[in-house]
């Protein structure tokens, strides 16, 4: 961790007026996601590993099936109820309109991850799974396109999480109609690359400046959860599987979002300098 002073027009404050041509990033990120749907169309189909929806705990509490797995979704609703509140306190000279509405939609996606994905988790199927991707679908298209317009511009961050809110709802129907989660693989893996691709980039001038890695040690640290599900639980005594502390783990990844919306409405409004955490 590194504490540092920044002016506040590095972080804070109206954005950039984007240029009317695209410049290189827009471009390069044009020409990422042309890649990533050629990906998709063109790799072979694969279904789901056979017994996917077989999860380590099968408790059930109080009636409730698998009561931790359905249970430890609550934390995304709390992230996301939390972010709202912060994002709501941030004076509207701070950010821009595109990063205050890419943020709520990242807010709200994850409330509705925790409704998608607890209705999954009563009965875990493939339909359910649809639905679950369904729910996530809304905090993808949040996250990326609020990084996009971060690291990038606004309009790329619109143009972003407007393209994965069509896209990602489409290819979750894809594998619950035909078998084939290739181009939900693709999405997922692939909003992965861009993360980390626009991490190394700096904030934009007025842009919210949260950080783009925090959410990506998030999420790895989640994802080795899930592959982890039986061993967790068995190496926890069965307190919680890798699963259910993977959806804790994810929700956390918005954790980096919220402490900038923290800053954003605490910076003094005199210009001092800000203080930031990295």
């Amino acid at each position: 961790m590194r504490l540092h002073t920044a002016a506040p027009h590095d972080r804070l404050g109206p954005p950039a007026p984007s240029p009317a041509h695209a410049t290189t990033a827009e471009r390069a990120l044009l020409l990422a996601v042309a890649a990533l749907m050629a990906l998709a169309a063109l790799l072979p189909a694969a279904a789901l590993p056979t017994g996917y929806h077989d999860f380590a705990d099968q408790r059930a509490w109080l009636g409730l099936p698998h009561a931790i797995d359905v249970l430890s979704n609550l934390p995304f609703a709390a992230m996301g109820v939390w972010g709202l509140v912060w994002l709501r306190r941030v004076p509207p000279a701070r950010i821009g309109a595109a990063q205050r509405g890419l943020a709520a939609l990242f807010f709200v996606g994850l409330m509705a991850t925790t409704l998608c994905s607890a209705i999954y988790h009563l009965a875990p199927d493939h339909a359910g799974l649809c639905i679950d991707r369904l729910g996530m679908s809304a905090a993808f298209a949040g996250l990326l396109g609020l990084a996009a317009a971060d690291r990038i511009s606004a309009r790329a961050g619109v143009a972003l999480a407007a393209f994965v809110a069509l896209a990602a709802p489409a290819t979750a129907l894809i594998d619950g109609m035909a078998g084939n989660m290739t181009p939900w693989a693709v999405l997922q893996g692939g909003g992965l690359v861009l993360l980390a691709a626009l991490a190394v980039r700096r904030p934009q001038p007025g842009a919210l400046g949260f950080s783009i890695a925090g959410v990506i040690a998030f999420y790895a640290a989640a994802k080795a959860l899930e592959l982890a599900d039986a061993p967790v639980f068995a190496l926890t005594q069965h307190l919680i599987s890798g699963h259910s502390a993977k959806h804790v783990m994810a929700a956390l990844a918005a954790w980096p979002v919220v402490r900038a919306l923290q800053r954003a409405a605490q910076a003094p409004a005199n210009g001092a300098a800000a203080l930031t955490i990295r």
